[in-house]
C-alpha cells in the first residue's frame, strides 16, 4: 500500500487516476480499491468527486483550464484578434493532449459506441463554449444587439463541433509530431473565419481538398 505523502486535492486524484489507468491498462474498478491502493480513504475521495466518471470528465476540463492559463502567460495574447486567439488555443490545447496522448487515446477509444466516449467531454463542452464567447470580437458580432445572443450560441456551438472534428482527426493522425493535425487546424480555422466574414470560399475549397486527399490516401 502506498503511504500518504501529500495532502489530497482534486489535481492529485486526477493524477493518480491517469497513472492507474495507464499502468494497468484499465480503469479502477471501484472508488474503494482506487483510494486504498493510493493510501487514502474512500471518504476522502467524495470530498472532491461523486464518482470515478467525474474524474474522467474533470481531466478534459483541466486540459482546457491549463491551456487558457498558458495562453494568458503570453502578454501579447490579449492583443490578438479572435482568429489568432482561436489558433493559439488549438495549438496549445493539442500540445497538452499530445503530452498525454496515451491516456487520451485509451479513454476516447474505450467504447465502440462513440456516444459513450463523448460523454467524457460533456463538461469540456460547457467550458469550451464559455471560452469561445469570451473571445468573440466586435469584428464578428452582428450589430443588432437582440441577435447577438443567438449569434454567440451559434458561434460557440459551431466551434465545439469544429473542436470535436479536430480531435477525431488528431486521434487518427499517425504523422510525425502530428504535422497533419497542425495543417488541419490552420486550414479549418482559416476557413471558418472566412465563412464568418462571408468572404470568398477559396479557403473552404482548399480545406475540402485536404480532407479529400487524406481520406483517399487512407484507403
Amino acid at each position: 500500500m502506498a503511504t500518504k505523502k501529500t495532502a489530497l486535492s482534486k489535481d492529485k486524484i486526477v493524477s493518480m487516476y491517469m497513472e492507474y489507468t495507464l499502468e494497468n491498462n484499465e480503469k479502477p474498478k471501484s472508488v474503494y480499491q482506487f483510494m486504498k491502493l493510493n493510501g487514502y480513504s474512500e471518504t476522502e475521495f467524495y470530498a472532491f468527486f461523486g464518482t470515478l466518471e467525474g474524474i474522467e470528465k474533470e481531466i478534459y476540463v483541466l486540459f482546457l483550464q491549463k491551456t487558457v492559463e498558458l495562453l494568458h502567460k503570453n502578454k501579447e495574447y490579449e492583443t490578438y484578434d479572435m482568429k489568432s486567439k482561436m489558433l493559439s488555443f488549438y495549438f496549445t490545447f493539442f500540445e497538452l493532449l499530445a503530452a498525454n496522448r496515451s491516456y487520451v487515446v485509451m479513454s476516447l477509444k474505450e467504447h465502440q459506441n462513440q456516444l459513450k466516449n463523448l460523454m467524457q467531454l460533456s463538461e469540456l463542452r460547457v467550458a469550451f463554449k464559455e471560452y469561445v464567447t469570451t473571445i468573440i470580437t466586435d469584428e464578428y458580432r452582428i450589430k443588432n444587439e437582440k441577435a447577438q445572443e443567438y449569434q454567440e450560441k451559434a458561434i460557440s456551438e459551431g466551434s465545439w463541433l469544429q473542436l470535436l472534428m479536430t480531435l477525431k482527426f488528431w486521434l487518427d493522425d499517425a504523422s510525425p509530431a502530428f504535422e497533419k493535425t497542425d495543417i488541419f487546424i490552420e486550414k479549418s480555422v482559416k476557413a471558418t473565419f472566412e465563412l464568418m466574414n462571408i468572404s470568398p470560399i477559396e479557403s473552404l475549397i482548399d480545406f475540402g481538398k485536404f480532407i479529400f486527399k487524406e481520406k483517399i490516401q487512407a484507403k
